[in-house]
């Protein structure tokens, strides 16, 4: 069972992509110093395809819906992906904190984060990060992650 903690509209997480982001509960990763620590725990309401049509609703000009937080159910996120995909025409994004492409994943997903977060070098959007972000593509993950990196005013011409 998949069960999400809360949801909300964003901008940012999915380049070109008005995103409704799910926070996706029991994440098996342990990150240090996680942004979310209480994704961690099994809590929240259980997510079927009919709660993220209804979701979607809710949430009308969205065109992408991420899952963010917990990866532990591969299988289950990609056919959740492939059937949200089948019934609402909107693209699928996975936040995860795997170090590698899990090709279950990879092949129901529009978009697909991998890495966990490491302080050091830095979340999604600094050049130091150890984080990717790939567009999929007819098969193929294409490297976008360059797309989040953050420009100083001075850089901007």
């Amino acid at each position: 069972m998949i069960k999400y903690y809360s949801s909300s509209v964003v901008f940012q997480e999915v380049p070109d992509e008005i995103t409704l982001a799910l926070e996706i509960t029991s994440c098996p990763h342990r990150c240090p110093e996680c942004h979310s620590p209480w994704l961690r725990e099994d809590i929240g309401v259980e997510l079927t395809a009919e709660e993220c049509l209804r979701l979607i609703g809710e949430n009308p000009g969205v065109s992408c819906i991420c899952f963010m937080g917990g990866d532990a159910n591969h299988e289950g996120i990609a056919s959740l992906a492939r059937e949200i995909k089948e019934r609402s025409g909107l693209k699928v994004a996975m936040y995860s904190g795997d170090e590698k492409m899990d090709p279950i994943l990879a092949s129901a997903l529009d978009y697909y984060k991998i890495g966990p977060y490491i302080k050091e070098r830095g979340p999604l959007d600094s050049p130091s990060t150890n984080q990717v972000f790939y567009k999929m593509e007819g098969g193929k993950a294409i490297d976008i992650t360059h797309r989040f990196f953050k420009k100083k005013i001075g850089d901007i011409r």
